[in-house]
């Protein structure tokens, strides 16, 4: 079985059902969320309109496991502002990254610019 830390892009291919989505409907491999993360996938469900009732029931027809984002995931995220910044990442980027590096897992994305991060950290594209 294999286990992927994935962000928020990646949660919203699959609800979306965007090219690549098809990974996450894997029933053999393991998908890992920061609350963050989730957060955001709401967020931008909330945007396009979505009751939060079916917001719900989107959320857990997915083969998610979410982590709570607790003070040592804050600082660990917070770190790695200087070394994500200059490619734009975001604050749920980097919560999607601290949570990689903690488990020790790959983390999955559609955003192309985490190619070029020189971190600890395994990134694998969605697409």
């Amino acid at each position: 079985m294999n286990r992927y830390v994935v962000d928020a892009s990646a949660v919203l291919a699959v609800l979306n059902d965007e090219p690549g989505a098809d990974l996450l409907a894997s029933p053999d491999d393991r998908f890992i969320v920061s609350a963050v993360n989730l957060a955001e996938v709401v967020a931008k469900l909330t945007d396009d309109g979505i009751a939060p009732d079916a917001i719900d029931e989107m959320i857990d027809q997915l083969p998610l496991e979410v982590h709570a984002f607790g003070a040592e995931m804050a600082v660990v995220t917070g770190l790695l502002r200087t070394a994500t910044r200059r490619f734009g990442l975001s604050l749920g980027d980097r919560a999607c990254l601290a949570l990689a590096r903690g488990l020790d897992l790959p983390a999955l994305t559609t955003d192309r610019a985490w190619r070029q991060l020189d971190l600890d950290v395994a990134v694998r594209l969605l697409r």
